[in-house]
């Protein structure tokens, strides 16, 4: 008998142990997959524009140039104000943004609020139906008067339907017992809100941060419409945006004119414009991937 519970006990762990190995064998070749495009960017970038043409995009660069970087960095004082520029939106944009967010999504879903339904009603319409692009031109720079000013880079960014709806969900899973025992003592809604759920929802306040933070980071569209050029800086992506476009123009004038331009490395500039771009969400991100994950898991299920 005791043979038997043995023989089942070995097996039962080297199916364990077999399984496991499939599943790290699995993830290494997924993880590995989610790395060679960032290396083949990475490699490229470093590649001179000749070898590019001649051999295409490598991993490993045939001719190793630091030329594209030396462009991108040419006007230092300008890639470091934006630089500076985007991380000062990013950071004040992720900090009131996150606070409205879990502000709003606690309010929703608090039985006890009598007009949870119709607010939540109006904020899902958003999904679904716009204004339009000129509405919203036309409300910032006329209304708001926001024209050449990082508020019209700021404000519309704060609070979106789809992570009022995560966090929502997610608030949802706290005991409604713990806010009601908490009135009880004689505490108000806004101390209850900063003292008790904030701590409670940690995970779904760093997903959503990263959301917001990233959406932040990559934002260059409203920058675009709303600061014009004759600001000295504007935010990073929008920099190296016109970097990349006035190369291409270059290049493309030079070709109408048939005049051939080798010195204007356009696809490792790309390449290097990402590198530049991403370098810093990617240094930042294993802080707080683990409640990224947990974040995103729990949201799911408990809808």
């Amino acid at each position: 008998m005791d043979d038997a519970y043995e023989a089942r006990s070995i097996r039962t762990d080297l199916g364990g142990i077999i399984v496991k190995i499939v599943g790290y064998l699995f993830i290494g070749f997924f993880s590995l997959c989610c790395l060679l495009p960032f290396l083949l960017v990475l490699g490229t970038s470093f590649t001179s524009e000749s070898a590019i043409k001649r051999f295409g995009f490598n991993f490993w660069p045939r001719e190793f140039s630091a030329f594209s970087y030396k462009i991108v960095f040419e006007n230092p004082d300008l890639i470091v104000g934006s630089y500076l520029v985007t991380i000062g939106i990013t950071v004040c944009g992720t900090a009131l943004g996150l606070f409205l967010v879990a502000m709003t999504g606690y309010a929703l879903q608090r039985p006890d609020f009598a007009y949870r339904n119709r607010i939540s009603f109006f904020i899902y319409f958003t999904t679904l139906f716009t204004g339009g692009l000129v509405p919203f031109y036309l409300l910032v720079t006329q209304y708001l008067s926001l024209k050449d000013n990082y508020l019209a880079v700021l404000l519309p960014g704060l609070l979106s339907p789809f992570l009022i709806i995560m966090m929502k969900s997610f608030v949802r899973s706290i005991p409604h017992a713990i806010t009601e025992s908490a009135k009880i003592d004689g505490a108000g809604d806004f101390t209850i809100f900063i003292r008790l759920i904030l701590p409670m929802t940690t995970p779904a306040l760093a997903t959503i941060g990263l959301f917001i933070a990233l959406g932040y980071w990559n934002e260059w569209y409203n920058s675009m419409l709303f600061l014009s050029p004759d600001m000295k800086y504007r935010p990073l992506q929008l920099f190296l945006y016109n970097v990349i476009t006035s190369a291409d123009f270059i290049r493309n004038s030079a070709a109408a004119s048939n005049v051939e331009l080798r010195d204007v490395p356009l696809e490792s500039m790309k390449m290097a414009t990402a590198i530049v771009a991403t370098g810093p969400v990617i240094l930042f991100y294993p802080f707080v991937q683990r409640y990224f994950i947990k974040g995103i898991t729990v949201g799911a299920v408990k809808g």
